[in-house]
């Protein structure tokens, strides 16, 4: 029996053409009902990719990690809004006012057009960044800790949730209550390779710890039978309400 498409599951989509993307979504089918698109499609594809999505009846993560000053963030958004993702984010690290101006515009932007609010999540740290690697740039707070103070910033500023590891789920969970969301990439099935993540998780610890979302890539792309890949892991979630 075919697994059910679960949202909490967000498939990456680390593309660099339109013929890929629409082989390997027929591929997974219904199976799948939420895609991540970053960097290496979107520059190479633009918005297209969201829009086509869209139309599919398919929900979208626009994972583009915007960092700058306040003001060009928030116009960024707001230009992106209009592509129709579901979810879009920032870095955590641009600090209070960058994340609350850009929450408070895109809001407003979005009441203005008459259509919905896409979320906005904040990036707290990279999920490849290592312990070691985070003291090496020059940080002395341990690494868990800044993770869960850019959370507590975030959901200040008024933000639907954050991107994180799943080693900090628990405790961004109980910090910052039921309704944040925290998107989990560097989840991977048992007997996987881990490639470059370096804080990982299976997708049953993710969710037991607190993730809503799970954002998963190469585990099911690389895969023989990459739909195969994904029911495998939508069974795993299953277990977990």
């Amino acid at each position: 029996m075919m697994a059910k498409a679960d949202d909490r599951l967000i498939v990456a989509l680390d593309f660099h053409t339109m013929e890929d993307v629409r082989t390997f979504v027929a591929k997974l089918g219904d199976s799948v009902s939420y895609y991540k698109v970053g960097m290496e499609l979107f520059y190479a594809v633009g918005g297209k990719a969201v829009t086509w999505l869209r139309r599919e009846g398919k929900h979208v993560f626009l994972d583009l990690k915007l960092h700058d000053i306040p003001n060009t963030v928030a116009g960024g958004l707001c230009s992106l809004m209009h592509l129709g993702a579901d979810m879009l984010n920032v870095h955590a690290s641009g600090g209070l006012t960058m994340m609350k101006t850009a929450a408070d515009r895109l809001h407003k932007k979005a009441a203005e057009a008459g259509i919905p609010c896409p979320k906005l999540i904040a990036i707290t740290v990279l999920t490849s960044i290592s312990s070691a690697e985070w003291q090496g740039v020059g940080q002395t707070c341990a690494l868990k800790d800044s993770v869960l103070r850019l959370a507590r910033l975030a959901k200040e500023a008024g933000l639907d949730g954050v991107v994180a590891s799943p080693q900090e789920a628990e405790a961004i969970r109980a910090a910052c209550g039921e309704d944040f969301l925290i998107v989990t990439p560097g989840v991977r099935p048992a007997g996987t390779s881990t490639d470059d993540q370096s804080r990982i998780a299976t997708p049953r610890a993710a969710l037991m710890a607190g993730a809503s979302h799970l954002v998963i890539g190469r585990p099911i792309r690389a895969a023989d039978d990459p739909k195969a890949a994904a029911e495998a892991i939508l069974k795993e979630m299953e277990t977990v309400p």
